[in-house]
Order: structure tokens, then C-alpha cells, then sequence
């Protein structure tokens, strides 16, 4: 008997291939991890030629960063992939099931795919940064003051838990299978790692005006007051022109990287949960349930008004 047929009858009488043609489909949909295991040599020896040109700039490298960064971006991964099959699928396969049409996979539904993967990104992306329950996992990614490509990998391990990945499943009920959903996300992600450098200067102008580009992505991360909230673009930056959001990288404006609020942490976990425990000490103060409850889905930087009786206890005049 092969080696093959031997490794085979052992793991068919072991009872573990039951279970997995079980668990198999709930994890269909992280199919799309296998994308980002082949990628991961290319994002680590893209991050070495990085490290090798700016380490001696403190200003754009910190190697105890990057590390943590990467180490930031395992955690995401890991609960990406132990939860998106169990938290994720179900929604998309229970919309896939009622699908408006069927749509077959060939090339050009496949680039028409990958178009609406990135239309839904850009408005979910929008709303990680104008909904602070959203916000509340995204700004990890930019509480670093620094940009390089380790930044790309500081994610949130809150991320499926979430519900940011709900902006796709109107793909599924439209017709497209999840698993290819979740593929096409895949390399819009991987596309993205490679927007988050300084040493990529402006490209030709026809790229500049559809791409998203490093200039573009460079001002998505500024915290100066003209480029917060803007390019929240993916592959294309056609949508931040279309909607309003779209601003240029000035020469004489330098970016500023990092939050308005900004944390500095080693801690990973904190670096998690920060703006969780910042809305939940809003959400804490004195003042009407539904006025509480706002912070979830108001911008993270909306100012709600103090409880009028608690006002008046203080003895301060209303105006």
C-alpha cells in the first residue's frame, strides 16, 4: 500500500474526517485566507526593503513598532479565522440563498466583482470612520504616527466581532457566491498593503485620478484638519471623487500621521480596545438612554450635549 493510501485510511478511521466535512462549509468563506498565506512572503520581503531604506529615520521607522504591528495583525487574523465560518457565513449564506439571480463566474462577472467588492468597501471603510461603533475597531489601524508598510498589518482582533463585513452581504443576496466574495476582499486587502509608504512618490496622473495610490492613502492617514476623513478608497479612487471625499497630497502640507485623540501603548490589548472603554465612559455619562445611545452610531467626535438638570445642579446659566 502507498504512502497516500496509508495516510488516507488513517485519517478516514479516525473520525476527524466526519467532523470536517461538517465544519468544512463553515469555513468557506475564509477561503480567502489561503490568499493571504500566499501573499504574506511578499508582504514580509516587501517590509524588509522597507525597513533596509528608512531605519535610521525614527520619524518613519520603529522597529519595536513594526513588530508590534505585525503581532496586531496575527491577532485579526486569528479571530478572522476562527469566527468569520461561524459569526460571518451563516448571514451570507442564508442572503445567498435568497439571491435575486444567479450569476454565473467567468471573467467578466468576476471583474464586475471586483468592482462592487470595492464600491461596498468604500462605503464600509466611510463608515468605520463616521460611526464611532465602527470607528472603535478601525482606529487601530491608524493610531500609529508613523507610516510603512507594517502599518497595513495593525489591524483589530475586534474586527468580525464588528459587523463592519455586513456592507457585503447585499453581494450575496444579488447573486454573487460568498466564497468569491470573500476572495475578491481578499485582494482588495492585499492590494491596499502595498498604498502604506512614504517612499513611493506621486505616478503618472492617469493612474493617480483612477487608483488608489500611496499619495492618496498617505492623506487618509493624516490627522491634519484638512485631511481627516477623506480617501477612503481601496482599489479605486473614482469613488472618493464621485462622493465628495477626495482630497490631494499637498507638497506645502505636509501629512501628520496618527489620531486627534492619539494613544500611546505597547499593550496590544489596549491598542484593541481603547476607543471601546473612551464610547463606553460617554456612553456612562448622566443623561436620557436614547442620548446614551447615540455615541454608538454618531461620529466619534460628536459632542453630546451635558444633562440639562445636571447643568442647573452646578449652577451654571443656560443659554
Amino acid at each position: 500500500m502507498q504512502l497516500l493510501d496509508l495516510l488516507t485510511e488513517t485519517w478516514t478511521h479516525s473520525g476527524l474526517a466526519e467532523l470536517w466535512g461538517i465544519l468544512a462549509p463553515w469555513l468557506a468563506l475564509d477561503e480567502r485566507q489561503l490568499i493571504f498565506a500566499i501573499a504574506t512572503p511578499f508582504f514580509i520581503g516587501t517590509a524588509l526593503w522597507e525597513y533596509s531604506r528608512i531605519k535610521h529615520d525614527s520619524k518613519l521607522m520603529d522597529s519595536r513598532e513594526a513588530i508590534r504591528n505585525f503581532m496586531l495583525g496575527a491577532g485579526y487574523q486569528l479571530t478572522e479565522l476562527l469566527f468569520a465560518g461561524v459569526l460571518a457565513f451563516p448571514l451570507y449564506a442564508l442572503a445567498y440563498h435568497y439571491r435575486l439571480l444567479d450569476i454565473p463566474l467567468n471573467i467578466a462577472t468576476g471583474l464586475l466583482l471586483v468592482v462592487l467588492v470595492d464600491f461596498s468597501f468604500y462605503w464600509m471603510h466611510r463608515a468605520e470612520h463616521r460611526v464611532r461603533w465602527f470607528w472603535c475597531a478601525h482606529v487601530t489601524h491608524h493610531s500609529s504616527e508613523r507610516m510603512n508598510f507594517s502599518t497595513a498589518m495593525r489591524q483589530n482582533a475586534t474586527n468580525i466581532f464588528n459587523g463592519n463585513w455586513l456592507f457585503f452581504v447585499p453581494l450575496a443576496l444579488l447573486g454573487f457566491n460568498p466564497v468569491w466574495i470573500g476572495v475578491c476582499f481578499a485582494l482588495n486587502l492585499v492590494y491596499q498593503f502595498f498604498v502604506h509608504s512614504t517612499l513611493i512618490p506621486k505616478l503618472h496622473p492617469a493612474i493617480e485620478f483612477v487608483f488608489n495610490t500611496p499619495s492618496h492613502h498617505r492623506v487618509h492617514h493624516g490627522r491634519n484638519p484638512d485631511y481627516i476623513d477623506t480617501n477612503y478608497a481601496g482599489i479605486f479612487i473614482v469613488w472618493d471623487r464621485l462622493f465628495g471625499s477626495f482630497i490631494e497630497e499637498r507638497t506645502h502640507e505636509p501629512v501628520e500621521y496618527g489620531i486627534s485623540r492619539q494613544v500611546h501603548t505597547a499593550n496590544l490589548l489596549l491598542s484593541w480596545t481603547h476607543e471601546y472603554l473612551d464610547m463606553l465612559r460617554d456612553m456612562g455619562k448622566p443623561g436620557p438612554l436614547n442620548q446614551r445611545l447615540k455615541h454608538l452610531w454618531m461620529p466619534p467626535e460628536w459632542p453630546r450635549a451635558e444633562n440639562p438638570s445636571v447643568t442647573a445642579k452646578r449652577g451654571v446659566r443656560e443659554s
